[in-house]
């Protein structure tokens, strides 16, 4: 948690923490060109004003992916108004599989608002690659599963990668390192991780 320090830019006794990884002018995540389920291509500069949290997984996971999901919804709720001002992206890095329709039903799900993102296996590689995400397939009973990194991104209203949420956080947690960068409590480089 080094990098989780100083969010309002004062001393670190008196700051308040994050509590995901403080990861603020990472060389990396800069943006996206990803489809929705209804075609479109989108970008990081759809989604300005808001509160992003981009998580990449599979719908046919069994447990780090729908838990992401849920608790991104419940953390939403705990926000009440400000709930609206938070989109939650959902990447597929199994596109064989994920097509269009079954990301939209699966991402709706857990909340009407979240939109799933997916593209050809290039364009999927080259994203995961630029956000640093690792995956890959493991053959499982005549089919295979996914083995993925299980971290959501969060990015600030302007659009800047901001934090690294880790699984083992709670909806409370996701909550209140939101309503941080709504009210823009973190100040860019603070507490940066630039070299990441």
């Amino acid at each position: 948690m080094v990098a989780a320090v100083a969010l309002l830019g004062c001393s670190p006794k008196d700051a308040p923490r994050a509590h995901g990884l403080d990861i603020t002018g990472a060389k990396y995540g800069l943006d996206f060109r990803l489809t929705d389920p209804q075609g479109h291509q989108r970008s990081l500069a759809d989604f300005r004003g808001k509160v992003v949290l981009l998580f990449f997984g599979f719908v046919q996971c069994p447990d780090v992916c729908p838990a992401a999901l849920a608790r991104a919804a419940e953390a939403m709720s705990l926000l009440g108004d400000d709930g609206t001002k938070v989109q939650m992206l959902f990447v597929t890095i199994d596109p064989e599989r994920d097509t269009p329709e079954t990301v939209q039903a699966y991402t709706a799900a857990f909340h009407p608002s979240f939109v799933g993102l997916r593209a050809d296996p290039a364009r999927t590689k080259e994203t995961a690659d630029h956000f640093k995400v690792f995956y890959r397939k493991v053959p499982a009973a005549g089919s295979y599963t996914m083995e993925h990194t299980a971290m959501t991104y969060a990015f600030d209203p302007a659009g800047r990668l901001r934090l690294a949420l880790r699984p083992e956080l709670t909806a409370k947690d996701v909550a209140e390192d939101v309503a941080a960068l709504l009210k823009g409590v973190a100040a860019p480089g603070a507490g940066s991780a630039a070299g990441h």
